[in-house]
């Protein structure tokens, strides 16, 4: 069975950093474009960043441009999602998502979760200090 498997989360001061991976399960990531969203207790899933194939294009969420970057490693069939100067509010849980595509959906449309076929399981991330 296709899951991914994410790992890395944690608790972190504000103004802290850390590093997220998605992991593919029975099935080689390459292929797929994977995206990273977040979500806490009674709100919509968000869009955090989406990565394609090649990993020369990613896009992110407004609410964390300039901090968080995704990468992917192909032999180690891994997606990354490097968070720096992080704040109270990016409290979540975040998942990695993946789509059978080699780009991201066109406009803001990767941000929207129908767009994707398998999820993992979440990893916690809580920043307080």
């Amino acid at each position: 069975q296709s899951q991914l498997v994410e790992s890395g989360g944690g608790l972190v001061q504000p103004g802290g950093s850390l590093r997220l991976s998605c992991s593919g399960s029975g099935f080689n990531i390459m292929y797929y474009a994977i995206a990273w969203f977040r979500q806490t207790p009674g709100k919509e899933r968000e869009g955090v960043s989406c990565i394609n194939i090649g990993g020369d294009k990613i896009n992110y969420g407004d609410a964390v441009k300039g901090r968080f970057s995704a990468s992917r490693d192909i032999a180690k069939n891994t997606v990354y999602l490097k968070m720096n100067s992080l704040k109270p509010e990016d409290t979540a849980v975040y998942y990695c998502a993946f789509v059978f595509a080699q780009i991201c959906a066109y406009d803001d449309n990767w941000a929207r979760p129908r767009e994707y076929e398998g999820w993992g399981q979440g990893t916690q991330v809580t920043v307080s200090s």
